[in-house]
């Protein structure tokens, strides 16, 4: 078995190839390369591992032929082009946990820093002055903290900050009450934030929604005397505002780690008084560029060996424990998904997934995604679990993935079901043993069936003569019959064939099986 080849086209830990290399991967270290070396020799690789110099654009990913996974050594991923990755798909992930505590504690350096006017007094007593008198700072203790963002990261300040008996209120929408209790934040709206904050921090990533939170409009709600720190992303303030603030007095400090624009040679904010900046530190210590180089070689060898997903940003999260428990059902999954849509015809607008036995305890989306990886090839032949469900998106799809509890007669079931101009249609499997995927049903009529190869599904009148007839057929073609499956409403009425051959049957051969007599309908199938 070839293993797994990985380019690591940045600088980081060198413990990263060492693990990438103990995972059974081949590892490569070229970093410094232009976009144009890095488009030459990207097509030779499984896996990419970047920091924050190299960016990852369609024409780099167009020309990844192999590419299966993106591992970013820190959490953002702007350099990354996402849905360009995705419709290739190729999966991207980050480490969003390797480098939050010294993120965290950069956050609340920066805090302390403002509250003292550290940097201005440093550097002005270093320049033979004394200017004691020129410094009155602020205490921390008891001053009303407000986050913006409550998650990993977030949380971790608020916990430093109650440590320094400050009072933390948050604003986040995905911040659960029970959360918020847990962590010890008040949960506020955005306008409350505002007004009650003395210090504001933010936490929170660049998407549509927060890009410049603290617009002109929303700094000027804030608490006349607020300082304000940002050690998220740059974008999420608009810059010329807080300049203005700053210099009529309503804003007492502001300190940035990130900028809109990096690197940041010129910027509205330097030169203003009780400003602090800093070159985009956040990550920057020892502890956190080794974690977030280990932690992204771990991740990119479990999903390049194993089959494992953890912080991934286009696809469900599976564990590399979960992988080979959920293999066998997505695989059951991807050939049911890929059944339906190769017999479903017509406009379809509605697929959904059904659990139920011991396939209702697991894990639902990436059986999800396998089925719709199955189904969605009915469109193209270059999906997988990554890109499957952007397809599904692009053409309106409606997906449900629904989970009974009830037992029934199988162990565990698979069903799948399409909305069709005709009604519904729907398959169902299980698997025998532990691994082995099998059809138990099509479109309502009971047949077992193990999906794979080259078939042909056939439904036909049940009437004596049909088996003959298709069997005379295949052999004057030299078509040999692998397998042949059975099975029908009622007797006497509609009846269905599904069999294997062993390799696939020319369109001249389907023309004339579907002008036998009693034959409905005759489709070939691949697996």
């Amino acid at each position: 078995m070839t293993k797994p080849k990985v380019l690591i086209s940045d600088k980081m830990d060198p413990n990263a190839a060492r693990i990438f290399t103990e995972r059974g991967c081949e590892v490569d270290v070229k970093t410094g390369m232009t976009p144009e070396e890095l488009k030459a020799c990207i097509g030779e690789y499984d896996g990419l591992a970047i920091r924050s110099s190299t960016t990852v654009t369609p024409e780099i990913i167009a020309a990844a032929t192999k590419l299966k996974v993106i591992g970013r050594a820190g959490i953002g991923v702007d350099n990354v082009d996402i849905p360009a990755a995705s419709a290739h798909g190729v999966v991207v992930m980050n480490t969003p946990f390797g480098n939050s505590i010294t993120t965290a504690e950069h956050a609340i350096a920066m805090i302390m820093a403002l509250a003292r006017q550290i940097p201005e007094a440093n550097a002005r007593t270093q320049a033979g002055e004394w200017p004691k008198s020129a410094f009155m700072g602020v205490e921390v203790t008891g001053k009303t903290l407000g986050l913006i963002g409550a998650g990993n990261i977030g949380s971790i300040v608020a916990a430093r900050a109650q440590g320094l008996r400050m009072k933390v209120i948050a604003y986040d929408p995905f911040l659960t009450p029970d959360h918020a209790v847990e962590i010890g934040v008040e949960k506020v709206d955005l306008e409350t934030l505002l007004a009650r904050a003395d210090f504001i921090t933010l936490h929170t990533p660049l998407t549509d929604e927060t890009r410049n939170i603290l617009s002109a409009e929303n700094l000027a709600k804030t608490k006349k005397g607020v300082r304000i720190v940002n050690c998220a992303r740059g974008g999420l303030i608009d810059e010329a505002a807080l300049a203005q603030l700053l210099a009529s007095g309503h804003v007492a400090g502001a300190a940035l780690d990130v900028f809109a624009t990096e690197p940041a040679k010129e910027s509205p904010l330097f030169g203003q008084p009780n400003f602090i900046c800093t070159p985009h530190l956040g990550a920057s210590t020892t502890e956190a560029q080794v974690n977030v180089a280990l932690q992204v070689a771990e991740q990119m060898s479990d999903y390049l060996v194993d089959g494992g997903v953890s912080n991934a940003l286009n696809m469900p999260s599976l564990s590399a424990e979960e992988a080979p428990k959920l293999r066998p059902y997505m695989a059951l999954a991807e050939k049911l998904g890929s059944l339906v849509g190769q017999l479903a015809h017509g406009n379809l607008t509605k697929i959904s997934i059904e659990r139920e036995g011991a396939a209702a305890g697991l894990n639902g989306k990436p059986i999800t995604g396998a089925v719709l990886a199955g189904f969605m090839r009915r469109y193209s032949e270059s999906v997988n679990m990554v890109n499957a469900p952007y397809l599904a998106k692009e053409r309106g799809l409606e997906v449900s993935d629904v989970r009974h509890e009830r037992e029934g007669i199988y162990q565990t079931l698979l069903r799948v079901t399409v909305a069709t101009e005709q009604g519904d249609r729907s398959v169902a499997g299980t698997l025998f043993g532990t691994d082995s995927p099998r059809l138990v049903e099509i479109f309502g009529v009971g047949i077992e069936a193990a999906l794979e190869g080259h078939m042909l599904y056939i439904v036909n009148e049940d009437a004596p003569g049909f088996i003959g007839r298709i069997g005379t057929l295949l052999g004057e073609h030299d078509i040999n019959i692998g397998t042949f499956h059975l099975g029908r409403r009622e007797a006497g009425g509609e009846a269905t064939l599904l069999l294997s051959v062993d390799a696939p049957i020319p369109a001249e051969v389907i023309k004339q099986a579907c002008a036998l007599e009693g034959v409905k309908l005759a489709i070939p199938l691949a697996f």
